[in-house]
């Protein structure tokens, strides 16, 4: 099984019929299944840079002892 990412502008004409096709895929084949991401992309994309070592601005420090009242 190979997963993609695959970014999509449903605004323009290509993204619409892009989606279409692959919305009739996905409910025609057992192969094909369309996953959305439940998270935010900045979130993402702030813990990508994270993981790279890059700073990111509103950095929270959590403690694991204390999560609640890290987050707080």
């Amino acid at each position: 099984m190979k997963t993609l990412t695959i970014k999509i502008n449903e605004r323009t004409k290509s993204g619409r019929t892009f989606m279409d096709l692959l919305e009739m895929f996905s409910k025609n084949e057992d192969g094909v299944e369309i996953l959305e991401s439940p998270y935010d992309p900045e979130f993402v994309a702030k813990i990508k840079a994270r993981e790279k070592g890059l700073e990111v601005e509103e950095l929270v420090t959590v403690n694991p002892e204390d999560l609640w009242g890290s987050i707080s």
